[in-house]
């Protein structure tokens, strides 16, 4: 079973805007709470790289 853990920075009253990271068998895995079952694998060179892309342009 995977275990999700949710962004520090996620919000949202309800707690329904949310980003969720969790460890899969090879990757790491992230998805939005609004839309859990679609799932973006990623390596950990590719979730250093989408941190440091958003850290640089903050929304």
């Amino acid at each position: 079973m995977i275990q999700w853990q949710k962004s520090t920075y996620s919000g949202g009253a309800a707690g329904n805007e949310c980003v969720e990271l969790a460890h899969g068998e090879d990757e790491l895995l992230l998805r939005e709470s609004d839309a859990p079952d679609r799932i973006l694998p990623l390596t950990r060179t590719g979730v250093t790289a989408l941190l440091r892309h958003l850290d640089a342009d903050p929304c």
